[in-house]
This record gives C-alpha cells, sequence and structure tokens, in this order.
C-alpha cells in the first residue's frame, strides 16, 4: 500500500521505516529542509538503536524516501498518517494540536480518492472529530475516512516494539477505514498481534489511560522507596515481592529519580486537563503529576545531604543526562532538575552521557562535560548515577576511587549494591535502601 507519513521526527521515522521494512511504499514528510537533507544522506535526526540500518536497507530497496513537499505524497495514497508533534501548551498543559490541525488542512487540498487519515500522534479525545471537521470545510468533496491508531514505542526499543506489538489499537467510525488499516498491518498477523478495533475517541483515551497507568506505577514505587528508607526496608525487594503478583506485574516498578521523556509528562498533562474539561477530574493523575515533579528536585537535596549537607564549591560528577538509556531524548529528563538543584546550591557539575550532550548543551548552562565516565569522575566530590546506561554498569570502582577527591557515590537507579560499593571503600546511597 502507499502511504504517506507526515512529520519525520522520532514517531514518524521510526513508524515510516517499520512500515515500509513491511513491503508498503512509504513517503515521509517533513517541513524542516535540513532534517530532510541529513535523512536523504543518511543521517538519523535521533537516536534509536536499529533505526539507521533499518532506513537505509528501505531507501535502498525503494520503498522509503524522503520529501518537504507534502502535495505529491498524499496524493494517491492508501493512508495518510500524522505524526507531528503535540507539545504541552503553556499555561494549562493541554496538548497543543496546532500542528495536527494544520496538517489536516494541507491533506484535505492534496488527497486523491479515497484516503483514510490516520492521527498517529498523540491526541486528546475529540481530535479526530476535529480532524474530519477540518478536511471537510476545506475540501467539502474529499473521500476521506478518519481513524486513531495510537503508538505504544518504547524509545530505545521502538523498532522492536512496532514489529512485534503487544496490540494495535485502530479507532475507527467507518469500516472502510478499519478495513485498510487491517491490511496495512496484516504483515503482522504472523506475529498473532491482536489488532483491536473501537470507536476512534475510545482509541484517543486508550493512549492517554496506558501512560497515566505506567506513570503512576513508577511514582507509586518512589514513593515506596521514600518509605523504605525511613523503616529500614529494601525497595527493590518490595518490587520484587509485589511485581510476583500477575495482577501487578515487574514492570514500571523500578525507584528511582522520577518520570522523563516525550511522553508521560505531556500526557499525564493532558489528560489533567481533559478530565477537568470535561468535569470528570482524575485526582490520583493529578497527585502523580505533583508527586513526579517534586521528586526531580528532591534528589538534588538527596546528593547534599550525601556530602554532609553543603555542596557549595564541590564538584559533583553526574553519569547519565537523559531520560532513559539508549536515547538522545532530554525532554523533561530527571537530569535538568537534579543539575539545576545543585547548582543552586553551589556545586559545580560535571556531566557525561554516551549519546545525549549535544542535546543537554542548549538545555543546560555552566555545565562542563567529560568525554567519559572516568574522566568525569576526576576530581568530584561525589559520583551520581542518574541513568543506567549499559555503560555503568560495570564501572571499575577501584579505578573510579583512586581518581575522585571523595569516595561518595548517590545511585539514583541502584545499579550497584551498597556490599558492593562498600567493598571498595565507597559511601554509597542508593533509592529506597535503608
Amino acid at each position: 500500500m502507499k502511504i504517506a507519513m507526515i512529520g519525520s521526527g522520532y514517531v514518524g521515522l521510526v513508524s515510516g521505516a517499520c512500515f515500509a521494512d513491511f513491503g508498503h511504499e512509504v513517503v515521509c514528510v517533513d517541513k524542516d529542509i535540513k532534517k530532510i537533507e541529513a535523512l536523504e544522506a543518511g543521517r538519523m535526526p535521533i537516536y534509536e538503536p536499529g533505526l539507521e540500518t533499518l532506513v537505509a536497507d528501505n531507501v535502498r530497496a525503494k520503498r522509503l524516501s524522503f520529501t518537504t513537499d507534502l502535495k505529491p505524497a498524499v496524493a494517491g495514497a492508501d493512508a495518510v498518517f500524522i505524526a507531528v508533534g503535540t507539545p504541552s501548551r503553556r499555561g494549562d498543559g493541554f496538548a497543543d494540536l496546532s500542528y495536527v490541525y494544520a496538517a489536516a488542512e494541507e491533506i484535505a487540498q492534496a488527497v486523491t480518492g479515497y484516503t483514510v487519515v490516520v492521527t498517529k500522534s498523540t491526541v486528546p479525545v475529540g481530535t479526530g472529530d476535529e480532524v474530519e471537521r477540518i478536511i471537510h470545510a476545506a475540501n467539502p468533496n474529499a473521500q476521506v475516512g478518519v481513524a486513531s491508531n495510537p503508538e505504544f514505542l518504547r524509545e530505545g526499543a521502538a523498532i522492536g516494539d512496532f514489529k512485534v506489538p503487544d496490540r494495535i489499537v485502530i479507532g475507527a467510525e467507518d469500516e472502510r477505514a478499519a478495513e485498510v488499516m487491517r491490511e496495512i498491518y496484516r504483515p503482522l498477523y504472523l506475529n498473532a498481534a491482536p489488532i483491536m478495533v473501537t470507536g476512534r475517541r475510545t482509541a484517543e483515551l486508550t493512549k492517554y489511560a496506558a501512560n497515566a497507568f505506567l506513570a503512576t506505577k513508577v511514582t507509586f514505587i518512589n514513593e515506596i522507596a521514600d518509605l523504605c528508607e525511613k523503616v529500614g526496608a529494601n525497595v527493590q525487594e518490595v518490587a520484587r515481592g509485589i511485581g510476583l503478583d500477575k495482577r501487578i506485574g515487574s514492570k514500571f516498578l523500578h525507584a528511582g529519580p522520577g518520570y522523563g521523556g516525550s511522553c508521560f509528562p505531556k500526557d499525564t498533562l493532558a489528560l489533567v486537563k481533559t478530565a477537568q474539561d470535561y468535569d470528570a477530574p482524575i485526582r490520583i493523575v493529578e497527585t502523580v503529576v505533583s508527586v513526579n515533579d517534586q521528586r526531580k528536585r528532591a534528589m538534588a537535596r538527596k546528593v547534599v545531604s550525601a556530602v554532609g549537607g553543603s555542596v557549595r564549591g564541590k564538584t559533583v560528577a553526574l553519569l547519565g543526562l537523559t531520560f532513559k538509556p539508549d536515547t538522545d531524548d532530554m525532554r523533561d529528563a530527571p537530569s535538568l532538575s537534579i543539575i539545576s538543584g545543585l547548582q543552586d546550591a553551589g556545586a559545580k557539575v560535571v556531566a557525561y552521557d554516551p549519546e545525549g550532550i549535544e542535546q543537554a548543551k542548549p538545555l543546560l548552562e555552566g555545565v562542563t562535560y567529560a568525554e567519559d565516565a572516568y574522566a568525569c569522575a576526576t576530581d568530584a566530590d561525589v559520583l551520581v548515577l542518574v541513568t543506567e546506561w549499559r555503560a555503568f554498569r560495570a564501572l571499575d570502582l577501584p579505578r573510579l576511587k583512586t581518581l575522585m577527591r571523595a569516595p561518595v557515590m548517590v545511585d539514583l537507579r541502584n545499579i550497584y549494591s551498597t556490599a558492593e560499593a562498600e567493598k571498595h571503600n565507597f559511601k554509597y546511597t542508593g533509592v529506597g535502601i535503608a
């Protein structure tokens, strides 16, 4: 089938490349000329394991191409996916849908024949209704079906998530649109991926509900971690104890510095705003948002406490900047709040991240960046582990001790154990470990 993907960011590029790998003919569209030129030259605008090879293979096979010109990409397409950004609006936190609506208006002028217009972007309930209205207002003769197909991709594992999904959710109001979507995803039948067809509004809400539930699990175990520190319990063992219950499950029960990234922060805010607008407030999610925001700043205070109550004039070596490993995404990363809190307390911050340094630089001031973990730790008064990159899982602790001014480690991801750190004479502070 012929597919146009409007937006070549994280969701659009990964989805477009994977659809092409299924055998579809895919054109990825973006207004950013530099991004398209880079993609045509084989340079990826994001870091995602396996993406560069996947794109190159499908470009070589002539199933995947890139353009800034929407009209020819949309003309004759069986389906047009809208995968543009929906950032949180300043002020109220609601999703900014201006890019979605602008794309819908352009698509209306370019469609030829029956076309399914699909919102792949994460959008609030009712967005599909407005997209449909915009298209028909801009082109009353347009033959379109509007569907919702939310993505459930984890950064760092997106290609595997797309090709072997837990489920595929399709929201459509007419059977013809649903049938086109089933045909697009037909290659996944071999993987027995369940396809769930719902109403459009149900599909839109499903994405927000899923992310809010996962964010709640993260926040819940973080608060349990705080309690563990007070009562002398171990949060890792508590998490295992409850995670073995099949009704709960073990995923997203790893205590840490709070959630970040492109989805959880903005999606929880958007869900809260939607619920308030419909006079059905979701108090649990409101609390999750508040607790998570406070937690990131609290992690800076945890570092200060670990070095005796003051970091003024001291050097903090911070390992990991991105919100999670295997991505270069800095959006709402806990490191941003932690670093600003440490700087406010008078610390000098030296940081290292395997992929996120260039993305971090515009967001942070006064930070010195190191070329590796050991350079970062040199002459530091405390080492802080913020992101659990694999490269940080087996550090040479004796070497680190000789490089540092003081052997103090604050492990915000519980990568190491207290016994292992203390064996090498480190003063160790974890999360949820008394």
